[in-house]
């Protein structure tokens, strides 16, 4: 007599398309999870861009008027600006502007804030962009040079470099540039600033030392990190049997080890891009570059706080969005989430 008992269903078999739903839907959650924390701490960011622009020493209208101002003229200028209102009420009407496009209007010239912040934007983004074309090939390279002649003179002579490059700041490599390039040998191609109304060509050709010292700081930091994420998994045990099956160590790096560690190198990658956004500022002031970060500082120096904070809350959009690309990008490349037993 055949039995009747009904299998459980804890053992029963999954169907593949039941698992692949499943998977979809788990990295889903994750990613979701990921934007909306992404979107929180720009809520959070907002408040405290706002809260440490508030408190900032100094007034505008003080600043604005002089040190002969009467405090009735001082007086008018607050109540004009709506800086007599609450602190809560002003925080909440700026974001709310922001949240349908408009950025508020400058103190001390009357622009739209927006307008200009979009039009200086682009400079600083063809500025990083240009730089993050060159550095990340050139470190994608160099951290693989590093890794096939790791502990001998090519991998130490790099290694070295990187860390000198890593422990000078922006500005002093900036400054370097200028004496070497533009003060010593006088090159007319290097000019230190760069203005608008400029062709595509003449841009090009007057970012060149800001681009160099932005290529210099972010090349090291990713040429270290490559070389660390492809050692890692050199370690691994398949890398180990292509070697025992005599491979050689340049093929090994390149189908074996380099298409395996790129998840920590794209995240490496969003990271330090991340970094080279909000960098720029430095540079911009160094090279008296008319991108975003300049007029946030030149606004600050006049405490017209609606550009300092909508700079800074760009600033802040971007590296938290880049940030969350570069969580993304590790999810999705993650095979434990992607192939689950």
């Amino acid at each position: 007599m055949t039995s009747s008992i009904e299998e459980p269903a804890s053992v029963r078999p999954v169907p593949s398309a039941v698992r692949q739903a499943r998977r979809g839907n788990s990295l889903g959650r994750l990613v979701a999870r990921r934007i909306l924390l992404g979107f929180g701490l720009l809520i959070a960011a907002s408040m405290l861009i706002f809260g440490g622009v508030e408190a900032l020493p100094g007034d505008f209208a003080s600043t604005y008027l002089g040190q002969d101002a009467t405090p009735q003229a001082i007086a008018n200028i607050r109540e004009e600006l709506g800086l007599d209102r609450p602190m809560a009420e002003r925080y909440l009407s700026w974001l709310g502007g922001i949240a349908q496009g408009d950025f508020g209007t400058s103190w001390s010239n009357r622009n739209s804030v927006g307008d200009q912040i979009w039009k200086r934007l682009g400079n600083s983004l063809l500025l990083a962009g240009v730089a993050a074309l060159i550095a990340i090939p050139l470190a994608l390279a160099l951290g693989m040079v590093a890794v096939l002649y790791r502990n001998r003179i090519p991998d130490r002579v790099i290694s070295l470099l990187s860390l000198a490059a890593i422990s000078l700041p922006e500005f002093f490599i900036g400054y370097l540039l200028i004496q070497f390039f533009t003060v010593q040998l006088g090159f007319a191609s290097f000019p230190a600033t760069v203005y608008d109304g400029m062709g595509l060509g003449e841009r090009l050709a007057t970012i060149v030392l800001p681009v160099m010292t932005l290529v210099i700081v972010v090349l090291a930091h990713m040429m270290r990190m490559t070389r660390s994420a492809i050692m890692n998994v050199m370690s691994s045990p398949y890398v180990e049997t292509a070697e025992l099956k005599g491979l050689s160590a340049l093929r090994i790096i390149a189908e074996h080890a380099a298409p395996n560690a790129v998840a920590p190198v794209v995240t490496v990658i969003a990271l330090n891009l991340a970094a080279l956004v909000v960098g720029v500022v430095v540079v911009e002031v160094v090279f008296v570059y008319p991108g975003i970060g300049q007029y946030m500082v030149d606004a600050v120096t006049v405490r017209d706080m609606p550009v300092v904070q909508g700079c800074g809350l760009i600033f802040a959009a971007l590296y938290i969005v880049l940030n969350m690309v570069a969580d993304i990008v590790s999810i999705l490349a993650n095979p434990r989430l992607r192939h689950p037993r």
